[in-house]
């Protein structure tokens, strides 16, 4: 059976903000990730004929958009280490703006740091500490068992707190 243009605004068009930043947490530039994710909808468009069978239509497109992320990344050869402005900060009004711009400062840094680390370790972090899936979704979006994403996240955790305090402690 193949999804309606109704239903394909109701359940894929919405996943428009969250395609977008994952996209942004892998190409690392704004203009680049809405490229990526109005290519995304074509393909899912184009193929709207299997998204009817398919258990989740958000995985799929999460895979869809990894997958097309990561060709990109291979074409250009290199990747950018350009920080985005994707990153969720929320102000509680209770921080002074002296703290407030240390915060900042320091998720710019976080987010930088995220850049150097391997791209499977680098989506798992994106999708589980900023988009807050779970680790069933992550594992069924990237192939991967739970158990490996839990080891990937882990690792990718420890890395950029050995970075952080690294630089923090040496300021290097």
């Amino acid at each position: 059976m193949q999804m309606d243009t109704n239903r394909f605004k109701q359940d894929i068009l919405p996943l428009k903000n969250k395609l977008y930043r994952f996209a942004c947490s892998m190409l690392s530039d704004m203009d680049e990730a809405q490229d990526a994710v109005q290519e995304v909808f074509m393909r899912l468009w184009k193929t709207r004929k299997k998204l009817e069978d398919i258990n989740s239509p958000e995985a799929f497109a999460m895979t869809v958009t990894r997958n097309y992320c990561l060709d990109r990344i291979k074409a250009r050869r290199t990747v950018s280490i350009e920080q985005t402005q994707s990153l969720m900060y929320t102000e509680t009004g209770e921080e002074g703006p002296e703290r407030i711009a240390e915060m900042k400062d320091a998720a710019g840094y976080v987010r930088k740091l995220m850049e150097e680390l391997p791209e499977q370790q680098k989506a798992i972090l994106h999708m589980r500490d900023i988009e807050g899936c779970d680790f069933e979704e992550i594992g069924e979006v990237l192939g991967m068992n739970i158990n490996a994403v839990r080891v990937n996240l882990s690792r990718a955790r420890k890395r950029i707190r050995e970075l952080y305090i690294n630089t923090v402690e040496h300021g290097s």
